[in-house]
C-alpha cells in the first residue's frame, strides 16, 4: 500500500514537472501550432513514466522503513514509549532557552540551535529510556521488570493449534499466559475452513472459532487480532513465519513442516506436540502394561495399541490377540518427530522363552 501511494504522489509530481517544462519551451523556442500540444503531451507522458519507475525505488524503500519502525515500537514496551517520549520532550525544553539566544545571531544560530535541540533531544529520550524502571517506581507506575515477569509474554497462534484445541485447555490450567496473537490473515483462513463444503473442514474451522471465544473468556490469557500482513508473500505458512521474525514473537503451531521450516530461518517454535510429548511418562525396558491390541502392525505377526495419553505401543507376535486385552513388557522405547513409540512383548512369551 504504500508503494501504491508513494508512486501515484510520484507520478503526479513528475508529470505536473514535464508539463511546466513543456510550457517554458513553448514559450522560448516552440512556435505556438500543434508542436505545442504534442510536447506537453510527450512531457506529461514521459514525467508519469519516471514518476512511476522513481516511486516504486523510493516507495519500496520507504516501505522498508516505515516495516522497521513498525517492528521497533511492536516489540517496545508502553512504558518504554512513554519515557522516552517524555524525555525528549524534556530534552527540548532544555535546549529551548539557549536557543532563543542563539536565533539573535543569524543562520549560524539557527545552526546550532538546531543541533543543540537533536542532541538534548536525544540524550534527554537516552536517559529517559535507560532508567525507565526506577522512573516508572518514582511516578507509580510499576516496575518495567515485574510487568516483563508478570505474564507480560506475547505468541503468534497458527491455524493448526487454534483448530487443536489442546492450547485452551493448558491456558485453563494457568501454564500459559499472556497475549496471544491472531493474525487477520489466519482468521480469514479459519473462516474459509468453517465455510467449507466439506463436512469434516467445516466441523474442523468452527472448532477453531469455537476455541478463540474459550480463549478470550479466560482471566490470564489476551486475544490479539493483528492487521499486519505481508501482500508480497504468498501463502498463511510464510506470512506466519515472517510476521515472527518481524515483531520477535515466538510460532505456537502444531504443523510439523511449518516447525522445521520456521526453525530453519530462526523463528522461535513452541509446540504443543512436543509438549504433549515430554509430559508423557516415562516407560523404562522391563515395566509391564495392561493394553488392548486393536490392529496388526507393518511388520509380520505385529499387534498395535496404545495407551490411555496416544502413545503407540508396538507388540512383537501380538497379532494373534487383536481385540483382547494383553499385558506386555516393555524392551524399547523409540522417540520420533510424530511421537514416542514403545516396543513390547507379550508377558507369556517373554516367560515360555
Amino acid at each position: 500500500m504504500v508503494v501504491v501511494i508513494v508512486r501515484l504522489l510520484s507520478m503526479m509530481i513528475c508529470s505536473y514537472g514535464g508539463y511546466r517544462i513543456a510550457v517554458l519551451l513553448n514559450e522560448n523556442y516552440i512556435p505556438r501550432n500543434p508542436q505545442q500540444i504534442l510536447a506537453i503531451i510527450v512531457s506529461i507522458i514521459l514525467g508519469l513514466l519516471i514518476g512511476y519507475v522513481l516511486g516504486g525505488v523510493i516507495g519500496r524503500s520507504a516501505a522498508d522503513i516505515l516495516g522497521s519502525l513498525e517492528a521497533s515500537v511492536f516489540k517496545a514496551s508502553g512504558l518504554d514509549i512513554f519515557f522516552s517520549s517524555l524525555g525528549a520532550f524534556a530534552g527540548f525544553l532544555l535546549a529551548l532557552l539557549p536557543s532563543i539566544a542563539l536565533f539573535r545571531f543569524g543562520l549560524p544560530g539557527d545552526i546550532v540551535s538546531i543541533v543543540l535541540f537533536l542532541f538534548s533531544g536525544f540524550f534527554c529520550a537516552r536517559m529517559a529510556y535507560i532508567k525507565r524502571s526506577e522512573l516508572a517506581d518514582i511516578f507509580k507506575l510499576g516496575s518495567v521488570h515485574s510487568q516483563a515477569s508478570s505474564g507480560e509474554i506475547s505468541q503468534i497462534l497458527d491455524t493448526s493449534v487454534i483448530i487443536d484445541g489442546r492450547v485452551a485447555d493448558i491456558a485453563r490450567a494457568g501454564f500459559l499466559a499472556g497475549t496471544m496473537t491472531v493474525p487477520r490473515f489466519v482468521l480469514e483462513e479459519l473462516q474459509a475452513v468453517a465455510d467449507s463444503a466439506d463436512t469434516l473442514k467445516r466441523s474442523r474451522g468452527r472448532r477453531g472459532l469455537d476455541i478463540l471465544n474459550a480463549l478470550q473468556r479466560l482471566d490470564n490469557v489476551k486475544i490479539e487480532i493483528t492487521d499486519q500482513d505481508f501482500p508480497d508473500i504468498i501463502g498463511v505458512d510464510a506470512k506466519l513465519t515472517a510476521l515472527s521474525k518481524t515483531t520477535g514473537m515466538p510460532l505456537m503451531t502444531n504443523d510439523f513442516n511449518l516447525n522445521k521450516v520456521a526453525e530453519l530461518q530462526g523463528v522461535q517454535i513452541l509446540n504443543i506436540n512436543e509438549l504433549a510429548n515430554a509430559l508423557k511418562p516415562v516407560v523404562l525396558p522391563g515395566e509391564e502394561m495392561q493394553i488392548k491390541i486393536i490392529r496388526e502392525g507393518k511388520e509380520p505377526g505385529q499387534g498395535i495399541g496404545y495407551l490411555d495419553d496416544g502413545t503407540m505401543i508396538v507388540v512383537e507376535h501380538g497379532r494373534k490377540k487383536i481385540g483382547s486385552e494383553v499385558t506386555v513388557v516393555a524392551t524399547s522405547v523409540l522417540q520420533t518427530p510424530a511421537g514416542k513409540m514403545i516396543f513390547t512383548e507379550l508377558r507369556d512369551d517373554r516367560q515360555e522363552a
